[in-house]
C-alpha cells in the first residue's frame, strides 16, 4: 500500500500544482520501488534462513539419529556381557549342582554296597542259627523215639 506524500500548500503556490504533482508522483514511485526491493530482500533472506534452518533440522537429526545408534550398540554390547555372565554363573552352577548329585549318588552306592554286606552277614548267620536250630530238633526227635 503506497503513502503517498502530501507537500504543503506553500510548496504548492511557490511551485504550482503541475510541478508540486510530478514531484510527489515521483515520490511515491521511489517510494513502490524501495518497497518492492526491499520486500524482494525479505523473501531472498527468509529463503535463505528457511535453507540454513532446515539444514541445521537435517543434521540436528542426522547427530540425534547416530546418538541412538550409538546409544542401542552399547546397549546391545550391555546386553550381550549381561547374557554371557548369566550363561557363565548358570553353567556354572549346573557344574556344582551335577557333582553335588555325583557325590550324593556316591554315597547311596556306598550305603547300599555296606547294607547288601550286612544282609549278607545276617542271612549267613541266619543260616547258621536255624541249622543249629533244625540239627537239634532232629536229634531230639531221633532220640526221643
Amino acid at each position: 500500500m503506497p503513502v503517498t506524500a502530501k507537500l504543503s500548500r506553500q510548496f504548492y503556490e511557490r511551485f504550482g500544482d503541475e510541478l508540486t504533482n510530478e514531484l510527489v508522483e515521483w515520490f511515491n514511485a521511489v517510494d513502490a520501488t524501495y518497497q518492492s526491493s526491499l520486500r524482494e530482500l525479505n523473501e531472498a533472506n527468509f529463503v535463505r534462513f528457511d535453507a540454513k534452518l532446515e539444514q541445521r533440522f537435517a543434521q540436528s537429526d542426522a547427530k540425534v539419529e547416530q546418538r541412538f545408534a550409538q546409544s542401542d550398540v552399547k546397549w546391545e554390547q550391555r546386553f550381550a556381557q549381561s547374557d554371557a555372565k548369566w550363561e557363565q554363573r548358570f553353567a556354572q552352577s549346573d557344574a556344582k549342582w551335577e557333582q553335588r548329585f555325583a557325590q550324593a549318588d556316591a554315597k547311596l552306592e556306598q550305603r547300599v554296597a555296606e547294607l547288601r554286606g550286612e544282609i549278607h552277614a545276617l542271612k549267613a548267620e541266619l543260616i547258621k542259627w536255624m541249622f543249629l536250630f533244625w540239627t537239634g530238633t532232629a536229634l531230639t526227635s531221633i532220640l526221643l523215639r
